[in-house]
């Protein structure tokens, strides 16, 4: 029965099958037909006993593997590696289909490939996962046919894998590595002119393309027959924590992303930089509850803690508690800190709510807020077509626009710094904000 299971007609026989039914019926009207369609029949069942015999007879002749990440990184693209094997003696079409986890809404996902006899093929597709969680991968379905093209054979690869989705593991490391080699104005970050430079030499190190060439050592150049360069150390192990606001106001959507995925993965990318920037890197979650607190620090281990802490973070639905956190942090941090604030604010009302506690905060450490730029509604200031319904849409999204330059002002007018940003540009505009308090020696 699993033999009969995985065969499957192509359209080219059905459309066979219904032309030599034609043939048959106009024999009646035409009686020299008959002998026409007769041989037509016997050519149409001797190709297709050869298609089977081709396709079925022996041991099983494609083999298929699939080669997983250990754990995916959300918002960006990740390879997913197969390896096809032709074990056939002549070439065969093949069309694979990769069952995707449920997350991706994706049911027509299938790769066409035309494989040489006992050829070995690797074949790599991307995929973009949109939030954090477990990732189920299925089975994978290879349909196998030959040049004549009337029958499929279906086999079957048993592959069931289980693939958790991190924050955006793969733009850390990609800022990391820009930051290493000086080179982060490659990607949009700024280069900020210094306010001056501590002159308390570290160590003599190789030269890397984007130093200052004033800083050479010319002594240990020609020692070491290679460009060498003083280095010189800054002000260092300042405390930068990033604080995410759990509540409602962070489920709001973009571009198949939340508002609270967008935070995580900056927040993920600033934490790096900062720790790679001789702070100590924290982070504290709240809702109504504070959910997590995680103490500043630059070990090691710091960042595998901060991702781990990140990848299980959900939003919730509840107002969020703003005088909870201002309690919070007098009580467990005592030094002057970079609180760099993940939130949104929507109203005039809501902000003042929360102003108070934010005048708090502000009143012992530098605090930065986030303020996301709602894109949709900044779209349908100008409409491409004017209708009284657009002009009223035009008018309402330029009123909340307006609104939220208000609250930036109200924010600034506290003391607190704030970033207008839309949730795509966050983490650039982040690094250049940081940047720009570490060279005004804010942090």
């Amino acid at each position: 029965m699993n033999f009969f299971r995985n065969i499957f007609f192509r359209p080219r026989l059905y459309f066979i099958l219904f032309t030599l039914a034609a043939l048959f019926a106009v024999s009646y009207i035409l009686p020299g037909l008959f002998i026409v369609s007769k041989v037509f029949l016997l050519v149409v069942i001797a190709f297709l006993a050869t298609d089977v015999i081709l396709l079925c007879a022996g041991m099983k002749k494609i083999d298929c593997f699939r080669k997983l990440p250990n754990r995916l990184s959300m918002g960006d693209e990740n390879p997913i590696s197969l390896t096809i094997i032709n074990y056939y003696s002549f070439p065969v079409n093949a069309e694979i289909i990769d069952e995707l986890p449920m997350q991706f809404q994706k049911r027509d996902f299938k790769i066409v490939s035309r494989l040489k006899p006992r050829e070995t093929r690797d074949i790599t597709y991307k995929v973009v996962p949109r939030e954090r969680g477990e990732f189920e991968f299925g089975n994978i379905r290879v349909y196998v046919s030959t040049v004549i093209g009337l029958l499929n054979y279906r086999y079957n690869f048993p592959m069931v894998s289980i693939v958790p989705v991190y924050p955006s593991f793969i733009q850390m490391r990609k800022y990391e590595l820009l930051a290493m080699t000086n080179r982060m104005d490659d990607d949009g970050v700024k280069k900020v002119r210094k306010a001056g430079k501590h002159t308390e030499f570290d160590q003599v190190r190789e030269y890397v393309s984007g130093d200052d060439y004033r800083l050479m050592n010319w002594k240990a150049t020609a020692k070491h027959a290679r460009l060498m360069i003083n280095q010189y150390q800054e002000e260092r192990s300042k405390d930068v924590y990033c604080i995410i606001d759990m509540g409602r106001v962070m489920k709001m959507p973009f571009d198949g992303m939340s508002l609270l995925d967008y935070a995580i993965n900056s927040c993920l990318a600033i934490s790096n930089i900062s720790i790679l920037k001789h702070d100590k890197a924290g982070l504290i979650t709240f809702t109504n509850q504070i959910n997590t607190l995680l103490r500043a620090d630059r070990k090691n281990k710091q960042m595998m803690t901060i991702l781990e802490a990140l990848y299980k973070q959900q939003t919730g639905f509840l107002e969020s508690n703003f005088e909870l956190l201002y309690l919070t942090i007098k009580k467990n941090i005592r030094q002057r800190s970079l609180l760099i604030l993940f939130t949104n604010f929507e109203s005039l009302t809501s902000l003042h709510r929360q102003l108070s506690a934010l005048q708090n905060l502000a009143s012992s450490h530098l605090v930065l807020a986030i303020v996301f730029e709602n894109t949709e509604m900044s779209d349908m200031i100008n409409p491409s077509v004017v209708t009284p319904e657009d002009i009223y849409t035009s008018v309402v999204a330029e009123k909340f626009f307006y609104e939220k330059k208000i609250i930036i002002r109200e924010l600034n007018k506290h003391g607190i710094k704030t970033i207008f940003t839309t949730p795509q540009n966050l983490t650039i505009n982040l690094i250049n904000k940081y940047l720009e308090f570490k060279a005004a020696e804010l942090v």
